[in-house]
This record gives structure tokens, sequence and C-alpha cells, in this order.
């Protein structure tokens, strides 16, 4: 059986660190907001992030589609051609996302 005190002492040194991780993006962020990496990071990251989670997305559900990537193609495409013509990223992904699920559960791409 493990010792109470020894229990909390390794949850209470679990809490430090995860309290530290959490808070160290706020600590640093004042004095790294000056660097041009950092800056450079900031505007092509977010673009980067999201393409790759999409790709990993799309890969994976046209994989489990016997029918082809279809539906994620149709969802894609609607979602590039809203948000070029309304600018709107909310609308863009509302849009495809119902265009996906729309096609996967009445069957026309399965």
């Amino acid at each position: 059986m493990i010792d109470t005190s020894y229990a909390l002492g390794v949850l209470a040194a679990m809490a430090a660190v995860t309290f530290g991780l959490r808070a160290l993006p706020f600590l640093a962020a004042r004095f790294l907001q000056s660097h041009p990496l950092v800056q450079r990071l900031g505007r092509f990251l977010p673009l980067a992030i999201m393409t790759l989670l999409l790709v990993h997305t799309l890969v994976g559900s046209a994989r489990e589609n016997p029918s082809g990537p279809w539906a994620e193609l149709a969802a894609v495409a609607t979602v590039v051609a809203l948000q070029r013509w309304r600018r709107q990223p909310l609308l863009s992904i509302l849009a495809g996302t119902a265009l996906y699920v729309a096609l996967r559960n009445i069957g026309i791409s399965s």
C-alpha cells in the first residue's frame, strides 16, 4: 500500500508541473512578443496547423468510406467556394459540415 504522504506529495508535484506548464505561455508572452521569429510564426503557424488537421481528417475519413473520398472532397470544395465568395468562416464551415453529414448519411457517398 502506498504511504498517504507520498501519494499527496506526488499529487502536489504533478499539480505544480501542470500549473507551471499552463502558466508559462502567459508569463513568457510579453518577453516573446517583440521577437521577430515569434511574430513570423504567429502569422504562419495557425494556417499550417489548420491545413495539417484538415489533411489528416480528410485522409482518415476517406479511408473509412468504401465509396471513395467524394463526400470529403465535395465538403472541402463547398467550404472553399463559400469562403472565397462570402468571406465568412462560420458560414463556410457550417455549410461544409452540413453537406458532408448529409452526403454520408443519405447514402450518396457510401
